[in-house]
């Protein structure tokens, strides 16, 4: 890995070598790589170039096609649909020659602006994006349930009769309150604690 190291920071690209066979082989590490391998270098930003094995030509950027076909066939669906169709009908296009770099610059933009966006989705999300959402949502079923606990207590003694149980309605009010605030009291605390 020091190999990989001081290539990274010397800014040289690591190697790799590919065969007739489709084994990827790292120079700088000296052994066989795939292409999880190679997906993995990218996400560590290190940067490398692929070669065909006979005839040195540069083959990188249908590799790391190749990366993106094999992340989008297991289920990482970071392209649209309607993106690629796009992007292939730029393909012969006479604005074709400034897609790459427009896209590039997007990118770049994007990546620059990640760390905040996180930020801010976490600022309007909170921590677990979905917990304010549940929260919510038991907040208004307690406070609703108390609305319409409230309308039948007036009724518990209007006619001077005791509900069958032994317990009027406003007392069953009462005892379910206390519940809902010893369920609030619980959720206030699995909060503290995530």
């Amino acid at each position: 890995m020091a190999a990989t190291d001081q290539k990274k920071d010397a800014g040289e690209p690591i190697i790799v070598k590919k065969y007739a066979n489709r084994r990827l082989y790292n120079t700088a590490t000296s052994s066989y790589v795939t292409l999880d391998h190679l997906s993995q270098m990218v996400k560590g930003g290190e940067v490398f170039v692929v070669r065909d094995a006979k005839s040195g030509d540069d083959i990188t950027r249908s590799v790391l096609t190749q990366i993106i076909f094999e992340e989008e066939a297991k289920g990482q669906n970071l392209l649209p649909i309607d993106f690629l169709r796009k992007l292939i009908r730029m393909y012969g296009d006479q604005m074709q020659a400034f897609v790459p770099s427009y896209l590039e610059m997007s990118m770049d933009s994007f990546l620059k602006n990640q760390e905040q966006l996180r930020d801010r989705m976490s600022q309007a999300f909170g921590a677990a994006p979905g917990y304010r959402l549940f929260e919510e949502q038991v907040r208004q079923n307690t406070e609703m349930f108390d609305n319409a606990m409230r309308m039948f207590a007036p009724f518990a003694g209007a006619f001077g009769a005791k509900p069958q149980n032994e317990n009027s309605p406003g007392d069953d009010a009462d005892a379910l309150r206390a519940e809902i605030a010893s369920l609030r009291a619980e959720l206030e605390k699995a909060k503290s604690d995530a």
